[in-house]
């Protein structure tokens, strides 16, 4: 798999995300969502880089990274509609889809949350000797959490084969993390721990390939994990309901990012090289728009699972 396919599944990923916008927008979808417009070089990138049996734990931004890792757009579409042909038939939502079949464990709501729940999966690798590799991702927010200090110290610890990845998008909802962060550089903190600490451009789907195979190929042969962090930019609000990104973000900071979308950068890419003439990039455009339009269809055509069913597959133990 090369740029080509690389940017193929980048055009995928913005494509699907604009629909879930549009369709918030029309109130055609329940609760929350968060868009990883401008951050599909981090997915692609990242998970290309994997075997089909790695494990992927992903975040409340998180339908990129299940596309990448072999997500279905129709089931993925249905199951943020909340309609029964959905991967949790419509009532896990946007935060909360796991399809361990493709190796996509799941998305999570706490910030943090799924980082001492990915180093438990790479422990029982490692314990198992299945031999797989487990990425996790995670915002600039989490890497303040307490959440990824122990569980970076207990994975370096035990060499467990395990990827820490944090999209530094620079912002933490509405906070900068020039203001909430201690270090100019995450990546540095990886020292504290006795593990690899790289920082990427994460507009760069080459770049951050190139750099996570060789944490993986690390992970893999023993050696432990690595904190990744990329620096990258959402181009939209922190979710749908933060539209005024000029309140708390500079304009020109935004403008400066948005010459870096990571899918212009490829796309540029593709034809210094010759790799494919415009006409063969807008074809890639209108095909993958098809694709996510029939999709979109198939996931409104679905319907909302009988609400006598919400408590199927729910259990609690009776205490004694």
């Amino acid at each position: 798999m090369g740029l080509l396919d690389w940017h193929r599944k980048m055009v995928l990923i913005r494509k699907f995300e604009e629909s879930v916008g549009a369709l918030f927008t029309r109130g055609l979808a329940p609760g929350t969502s968060h868009l990883s417009i401008g951050q599909e070089a981090c997915a692609v990138g990242a998970v290309s880089a994997l075997d089909s049996e790695d494990q992927v734990f992903s975040t409340h931004r998180g339908h990129g990274h299940f596309l990448a890792k072999g997500g279905d757009p129709m089931r993925m579409m249905a199951e943020i509609l909340g309609r029964s042909a959905g991967y949790q038939r419509g009532f896990g939502g946007s935060q909360h889809t796991s399809y361990p079949p493709v190796g996509f464990i799941g998305t999570n709501g706490i910030t943090g949350g799924n980082i001492p729940v990915a180093t438990g999966a790479a422990l029982a690798s490692k314990t198992l000797g299945a031999g797989h590799v487990v990425i996790c991702f995670f915002g600039d927010g989490a890497s303040n959490q307490g959440t990824f200090h122990e569980s970076l110290n207990m994975a370096s610890l035990w060499k467990l084969p395990i990827v820490f990845f944090v999209e530094n998008n620079l912002y933490a909802q509405w906070t900068s993390v020039a203001r909430s962060t201690s270090v100019e550089s995450i990546a540095t903190r990886g020292a504290a721990y006795g593990a690899p600490g790289v920082t990427v451009d994460g507009m760069d789907v080459e770049a951050v390939q190139e750099v996570t195979a060789q944490a993986v190929n690390q992970a893999r042969s023993g050696s432990g994990p690595t904190l990744i962090e990329a620096e990258t930019y959402r181009l939209t609000g922190h979710s749908k309901s933060d539209v005024k990104t000029d309140l708390y973000r500079p304009i020109e900071e935004e403008k400066a990012w948005r010459r870096r979308d990571p899918i212009r950068l490829s796309r540029d890419r593709i034809l210094a090289a010759g790799l494919a003439d415009e006409v063969e990039l807008d074809q890639v455009d209108d095909e993958v728009q098809a694709a996510i339009d029939e999709a979109t269809r198939q996931a409104l055509d679905s319907p909302v699972d009988d609400p006598s069913s919400a408590l199927t597959g729910v259990y609690a133990a009776r205490g004694t």
